[in-house]
């Protein structure tokens, strides 16, 4: 993950309600919940702050109502803040005039959401090239890289489907690669895959999953799910009541919540979920014979059956192949009965 800062919001806040700003100004920009209740205001988003790096998967989470939606809506000013300061690139998107936040959502940032909302009078062809339409790009030219999009979220022969020839799993690959044909800069996706059944929904993660390892976007992705979360996120957001109550890796968030409420929040989560090969190893012992070898941000969960059955370590590896410890059956052991773990 890049260091760099993609995207980032200071101060941000959304209050629905009328003479939210007054408000705001009246209370010094910090006002509290009893402030808003009187008032009859309802703070969607409440004095947020966030970096989101380039190239990373930042994942914000929470129940329904918490604000995760219009925060990020918010982000993209399709829902207008009502104080604060987002930068993208440097740039203040607040300061934007209307014609340049068109521009900016129609060149750099790509949307997905849960409900499909494609056009149904178009086939998945023009679905896709639909963006580009919009940006007055040659059918020609159009067509090709619609083309090159559609071979990439597996839907190669599709082509000149309907959507309603399509099934869910399918239409929502459409989603996905109509919002990638502009080559976004950043990707927004808001609980894309909660209208899918279990298992659809397991295999548009692995694909979103490799088609992150080909792209490297910077992503915002939605969802309730901590297992979806986790499965895809470098970093978490949670939220709760507008706020941003921990922003963490999955491993922080599950063995170091800020708050009884992010406790409460993962406490189903195994720690084998979310636990890697390089937090576990013991330091390395070249002249000790080992049974293979783990990268070291391998999870736990992944390569338990491996360990469990060796009476040999495995050999931690960096991400260069590296050798940078060992990790042995008891260690894996302890994290798959809930014994506590030195870290």
């Amino acid at each position: 993950m890049s260091s760099s800062v993609k995207l980032s919001c200071r101060g941000v806040w959304k209050i629905f309600g009328p003479d939210a700003k007054n408000f705001l100004a009246k209370h010094n920009g910090k006002p509290k919940s009893r402030d808003l209740k009187a008032a009859n205001l309802v703070g969607g988003v409440r004095d947020v702050n966030i970096d989101i790096h380039s190239g990373e998967i930042f994942v914000i989470m929470g129940l329904s109502g918490s604000g995760k939606s219009t925060l990020v809506r918010c982000l993209s000013r399709l829902v207008e803040p009502t104080d604060g300061e987002i930068l993208f690139d440097g740039q203040d998107l607040l300061k934007a005039s209307d014609d340049e936040m068109i521009e900016i959502r129609r060149h750099k940032m790509g949307m997905v959401f849960q409900h499909f909302a494609l056009l149904p009078h178009r086939t998945v062809l023009g679905n896709v090239a639909f963006p580009l339409e919009i940006q007055g790009i040659s059918k020609a030219e159009r067509e090709q890289k619609a083309f090159e999009i559609i071979e990439l979220v597996g839907l190669s022969g599709r082509e000149n489907y309907y959507p309603r020839e399509l099934s869910g799993g399918q239409q929502q690959r459409v989603g996905i690669a109509r919002s990638l044909a502009v080559e976004p800069e950043i990707w927004f996706l808001d609980e894309p895959f909660s209208a899918l059944d279990p298992l659809i929904r397991r295999e548009m993660q692995d694909e979103f999953i490799r088609l992150q390892n080909v792209l490297k976007k910077t992503i915002v992705f939605i969802t309730h799910d901590f297992d979806e979360a986790i499965r895809l996120a470098d970093r978490i957001a949670i939220m709760k009541d507008g706020k941003v109550i921990q922003i963490g890796t999955p491993e922080d968030l599950v063995m170091n919540p800020a708050t009884d409420y992010v406790a409460e929040f993962t406490q189903h989560i195994p720690r084998a979920k979310v636990l890697t090969a390089g937090l576990l190893k013991d330091s390395f012992d070249a002249s000790v014979a080992t049974a293979g070898s783990v990268s070291h941000d391998t999870v736990i969960a992944d390569i338990a059956d491996d360990i469990e059955q060796s009476d040999k370590p495995f050999t931690v590896t960096s991400t260069q192949g590296t050798p940078i410890g060992l990790l042995d059956r008891k260690r894996v052991m302890d994290v798959l009965v809930g014994r506590e773990v030195s870290l």
